[in-house]
């Protein structure tokens, strides 16, 4: 359950960048899922329209809780941000743990095949990373988010990473799917690896 945040009814904010830790992975009832595990602290960086006022931040969240099933919670939050914080020992170490980019962790080179299926779009990404580890597992996410994405399957091909879901958009048919607004995260050992855009071979 992808979690929304509908920021509309705050005031003074230009514009909200979340910076996500790196997750990790569950396996629950042969299923697996991504996530965050007893607590997350998630950085959100709030740029103002005028920096001399304060920020009034009126939030609403739907997002998944997960146990043995996952349930789908609401969240209102609400509070003043004065014009100037202070700094967090907490924000500071999920900052650090924030997922690496594809040039920091060594990337060479990614190339992605799109071919249409009876009710969407294959993707499958040739990736060029070293090795992250005994268990690699990749994530992709579509900038469109009424786009489902399957669990991905994944092995090593030599020294590169191969891996392949299947995207289904609202119309059950296949679709244009925008190569940059697709990401790619490779999890394992350390931080995860975020690689933004699938461009073709």
């Amino acid at each position: 359950i992808p979690p929304l945040f509908d920021w509309s009814g705050s005031d003074n904010i230009a514009s909200v960048r979340l910076h996500w830790p790196s997750p990790s992975v569950f396996h629950t009832n042969g299923m697996q899922t991504v996530g965050y595990h007893d607590r997350l602290v998630l950085p959100v960086e709030i740029t103002p329209i005028d920096p001399a006022r304060p920020i009034t931040v009126r939030l609403q969240v739907d997002l998944g809780v997960c146990s043995d099933i996952c349930m789908p919670a609401a969240l209102s939050l609400a509070g003043e941000l004065p014009a100037k914080g202070t700094p967090d020992a907490a924000i500071r170490a999920a900052l650090g743990e924030r997922p690496r980019s594809g040039r920091e962790a060594g990337l060479r080179d990614i190339a992605c095949r799109i071919e249409p299926i009876r009710d969407g779009v294959r993707l499958t990404a040739d990736i060029d990373l070293p090795r992250r580890g005994r268990d690699e597992v990749v994530v992709f996410e579509s900038a469109g988010s009424r786009v489902w994405v399957s669990e991905a399957v994944t092995e090593r091909q030599g020294g590169r990473l191969v891996s392949t879901a299947d995207l289904v958009g609202p119309g059950g048919a296949p679709f244009a799917l925008d190569r940059k607004g697709v990401t790619v995260t490779v999890l394992g050992d350390g931080p995860a690896v975020e690689i933004a855009g699938c461009p073709a071979p």
